[in-house]
């Protein structure tokens, strides 16, 4: 009944609570000295695929490294079920429904991106004095005008598209696609490899810093392809799609993509050791998390579901962060948190600031994770807007709706992580107050 009672309190503040919640990025508890910011952004790696979340068949020392070195949360939230809209919003720093983009671009969708404001975040840390770099993955618009050099990236490699081979340029359009800032490019390495050495090269070149650099892993999105593969010329001569799926005649397997993990991790490793072997670690924020839950060979336990759903297993992600001039090590978060308060984290802690029209829709975490602040609670919301599939979600407190094809279910997350007991017919009362809170947050983030 306490419980009930206390999440009733947060509804009735609705959505105005959450407004107010809102932190301005200009207020910083940053170190004296600029930190520098290595964000490392995993693709549809599981919420459970991690030594540190528990996963029995996977070795990742190197992330697990970071859990103990760093904060590790337990309740962090990717902003889309899929690629795109995830990324729409860190770089946006605010609910990607606001820009149109709540669900993974297609090479049909060719003419679509997000707009370039000058408030992305690395356009804000580039005015800040930041050497700013992305390596991976960009999947937010293929036109020039979308891409991420015009975001405020000074360097770029990587591909545009959502999905690229391991072994060539390749990308889901069926062309090359892959580029060093906006030439095109060959590939020559096993694509993780070569995004891992990519990172190397930025840092190293950018030590005296301040420098922001996000790592875009495309590990652990299909095709399922492992490191040190060695293809047949009938292989090489006929190419295989990108998509894969378990009712593939020759579905990949589990092992295919633990071995594609730890090359990833093993990545991780050498770009710790750089910042050790450049004496960078100590005033470093090191961020490790996922887009978005895991794909079918991903393990999302104690979750249920998977990536496409707003049920926890599809949104819910690892969210690791390491910065030891000013978090403490070994900690575990319960604080919900999710992407977009990785960007008003970073704003913050960098002491970075932005024009007065300019409105965060995430929070700083970093006081609370130092402990400065309580753990605070959210309104959280998410949204799938397709044919195939109808979904709305909010989370408050530890409560969560999820509205699902037109059914109402209620979760007490805190008891019941993995969503197994619904408890709308106990409290129609939440499901009510929820309902209307989601209705006002459609609103404000306007367009479908």
């Amino acid at each position: 009944m306490q419980l009930r009672v206390l999440v009733i309190a947060t509804l009735v503040l609705g959505w105005s609570t959450h407004n107010a919640s809102l932190v301005d990025p200009r207020v910083s508890g940053a170190a004296a000295s600029k930190p520098d910011v290595i964000l490392i952004l995993m693709d549809d790696m599981g919420y459970g695929d991690l030594g540190s979340y528990g996963a029995p068949d996977v070795r990742t020392p190197n992330i697990d490294r970071l859990a103990r070195e760093g904060v590790r949360l337990t309740d962090a939230y990717a902003n889309g079920a899929v690629c795109t809209p995830t990324r729409a919003a860190l770089i946006s720093g605010r609910y990607q429904q606001r820009v149109g983009l709540e669900w993974a671009l297609l090479p049909a969708d060719s003419g679509k991106g997000l707009p370039v404001t000058g408030t992305s975040l690395p356009a804000l840390l580039k005015a800040n004095g930041y050497a700013t770099g992305l390596i991976g993955k960009w999947h937010l618009g293929w036109k020039p005008e979308f891409s991420p050099n015009a975001h405020g990236f000074d360097e770029f490699f990587g591909f545009l598209s959502g999905a690229h081979s391991y072994y060539s340029a390749v990308g889901d359009g069926g062309g090359s696609d892959l580029y060093e800032n906006t030439t095109p490019v060959v590939l020559t390495s096993y694509l993780t490899d070569e995004i891992t050495r990519r990172a190397l090269g930025f840092i190293t070149r950018h030590a005296e810093g301040p420098f922001f650099l996000e790592i875009a892993y495309n590990a652990v999105h299909w095709p399922f392809e492992p490191p040190d593969r060695h293809f047949t010329e009938a292989e090489r001569s006929v190419p295989r799609p990108l998509r894969q799926m378990p009712d593939d005649s020759v579905p990949a397997t589990r092992e295919d993509y633990v071995r594609m993990l730890e090359r990833a991790d093993r990545g991780v490793g050498e770009v710790l050791a750089a910042l050790d072997r450049l004496s960078l670690a100590r005033n470093t924020l090191v961020i490790f998390t996922n887009d978005n839950g895991g794909e079918w060979l991903s393990r999302n336990a104690p979750l249920y579901h998977r990536k496409g759903t707003l049920w926890e297993g599809g949104i819910r992600v690892p969210l690791i962060m390491r910065w030891p001039e000013t978090l403490p090590a070994g900690k575990t978060s319960g604080q919900v948190a999710i992407t977009m308060d990785l960007t008003a984290s970073i704003l913050a802690g960098t002491g970075t600031g932005a024009p007065a029209g300019y409105q965060p829709d995430g929070i700083d975490i970093l006081p609370i994770l130092r402990g400065e602040a309580p753990l605070r609670e959210r309104q959280l919301f998410w949204r799938v807007n397709r044919p195939v599939r109808q979904q709305q979600a909010v989370r408050s407190g530890s409560w969560k709706l999820l509205i699902d094809g037109g059914q109402y279910l209620l979760f007490d997350l805190g008891a019941d992580p993995g969503e197994r007991n619904d408890l709308a017919s106990r409290h129609p009362d939440i499901v009510f107050a929820l309902k209307h809170i989601f209705a006002d947050w459609e609103k404000d983030v306007a367009p479908l």
